[in-house]
């Protein structure tokens, strides 16, 4: 085995946003070297990595010249420049998860065409070169209303995707390639979190119930686990492996599902990477995702994935009406609340529905666990300073 452990060793992070920072606690304990390229100076992953750079993570040059020296590259967001990734793997560099894994996934266009080419389980779906063309098919009744329209590259935390329920929905829409999907009246949003080695060693954590906010399309509450009947969550888990292994990735990728009406499942999109949907584990499991990750990447035996109790996450956004320097208002409130553990992202500056945080109440009762979620939920706001 190599030494990873207090030696030069050298993990590179493309990103530094939240998902590096939780992932740099997991080099901390184990003294794992990193380095970090994010755009921005105030990163929050600045301050716990041996090395941080700003540059562009879209530029070849910049990505090529940041990953040279390091013995492994991974990366925690989607958006960086797979051209450089696959140079670096065909200079003999380990890239985790692959190049080829992360330009499937950066298109979700292709990411769609690769469930219906593996047989995974997916809603119908119609792409689209531009606005134009979609236009087009709704005036034909190729395409029926409601749909779920999707841009098919550059979508992040809810934007990018819109339920299109009338005509007077569509005007707002760039002009850009994307899908129109079926609309499919589900049951519950899931999630499995599937990790794996070089080695071909996969476990899948247990299924989480995820309840978004209904404008911000983003996630609002973590249910792990799930509130549903256990054969619904053994077939989650096995279309989660079945989509792991048809990507045959190294890391983690994050399977989010519709339970639909008549229990079926579909899945509608991965991440390759720590994913919003495990952020409980740090208090849950026993082996929280970001570790996992670290371990996977690095090819060392996979942790236990079983929780040590109920837990619910709850993300803290940036306030509708604020924007600019963060203030937690009323976050003394809810640590007086049992089971409550705050987790600050280190973005200086808010603004609306930002990821600024999440909180995990832990508890064996996962129903009260839910209750105080929403205690915590209409207590803390993340407002701006000045406001």
């Amino acid at each position: 085995m190599e030494r990873y452990f207090s030696s030069d060793f050298t993990l590179a992070i493309l990103g530094g946003g939240q998902l590096g920072k939780m992932m740099l606690y997991d080099t901390r304990k184990y003294d794992i070297r990193t380095k970090v390229l994010d755009p921005s100076a105030e990163a929050p992953c600045r301050i716990a990595c041996d090395e941080f750079r700003q540059g562009e993570l879209m530029d070849y040059d910049t990505v090529m010249d940041f990953a040279a020296d390091a013995d492994v590259v991974t990366f925690e967001i989607e958006h960086v420049n797979v051209d450089a990734l696959e140079q670096l793997e065909k200079d003999g560099k380990k890239v985790y998860p692959s190049a080829k894994t992360l330009r499937i996934i950066q298109d979700k266009g292709i990411q769609k065409q690769f469930y219906v080419d593996n047989e995974i389980p997916t809603a119908g779906f119609t792409l689209f070169a531009d606005k134009e063309a979609l236009l087009k098919a709704v005036e034909e009744n190729a395409v029926t209303l409601p749909f779920v329209w999707k841009s098919t590259r550059g979508g992040y935390d809810g934007r990018g995707v819109s339920v299109i329920k009338t005509r007077e929905d569509l005007s707002g829409l760039p002009d850009v390639e994307c899908m129109a999907e079926d609309f499919i009246p589900f049951e519950n949003e899931l999630a499995v979190i599937v990790a794996r080695n070089p080695a071909g060693e996969h476990k899948t954590y247990p299924v989480v119930e995820m309840e978004f906010h209904p404008t911000a399309n983003q996630v609002e509450y973590v249910i792990c686990p799930a509130r549903i009947p256990d054969d619904i969550a053994s077939k989650a888990r096995k279309v989660a492996d079945d989509v792991s292994e048809a990507f045959k990735h190294t890391g983690l990728l994050a399977v989010e599902m519709f339970q639909t009406k008549d229990g079926d499942i579909l899945v509608n999109e991965v991440a390759p990477r720590p994913h919003n949907s495990g952020h409980y584990s740090i208090e849950g499991s026993y082996t929280n995702q970001f570790e996992q990750h670290i371990r996977a990447i690095l090819n060392l035996p996979l942790g236990d994935t079983s929780s040590k109790t109920g837990a619910v996450m709850v993300n803290l956004v940036g306030d509708k009406n604020h924007q600019g320097k963060a203030k937690y208002q009323n976050i003394e409130k809810i640590m007086a609340l049992p089971g409550v553990t705050p987790h600050i992202y280190g973005k200086k500056e808010t603004r609306p529905f930002r990821k600024m945080g999440h909180v995990t109440i832990a508890s064996e009762d996962i129903n009260r666990a839910r209750e105080i979620a929403e205690e915590v939920k209409k207590t803390i706001r993340v407002i701006s300073e000045k406001a």
